[in-house]
């Protein structure tokens, strides 16, 4: 074979890209739960895309207890979802008002930060940091 194969269409690579972004999401979990609900489990858990079992840290979920006040331990749902795209290299979205709240009530992040139309944003160094210090209390989302 005198040269190579060539792929002359761009939507090729598109798709196989997309095809391997959606096997990393597959540890994801389907349904996040408020933390109120989660505490009140025996084994505090989820189910991920691919059907395997998410257990939840319990010691990162009684002590989200212990600091939030009621009403956020109902309104925050587990885990916080952070998007990370390829068009904001440095930076990770989480659309979610009360993890916004959550986060700077733990100190996390400022507290003068605040929602960008529909979402916060966060550097990525930060929310690995976070992800880190609080296990399993955060996913990150890959995207195209």
């Amino acid at each position: 074979m005198p040269y190579p194969p060539r792929i002359p269409d761009e939507s090729v690579l598109s798709r196989w890209i997309g095809l391997e972004v959606s096997r990393m999401n597959e540890g994801l979990v389907r349904e996040r739960l408020p933390l109120a609900l989660l505490l009140s489990s025996e084994k505090p858990s989820s189910v991920t895309r691919n059907g395997e079992l998410y257990q939840f840290d319990r010691d990162v979920i009684e002590n989200l207890e212990k600091v939030l006040p009621d009403d956020l331990r109902h309104r925050l749902k587990l885990p916080i979802f952070f998007y990370l795209a390829s068009d904001t290299p440095d930076s990770c979205s989480c659309p979610d008002e009360a993890a916004l709240s959550v986060l700077q009530l733990l100190g996390e992040i400022n507290p003068l930060r605040t929602m960008q139309g529909e979402r916060f944003w966060i550097s990525r160094p930060i929310v690995y940091a976070i992800q880190k210090k609080y296990p399993t209390m955060i996913q990150i989302v890959m995207g195209v």
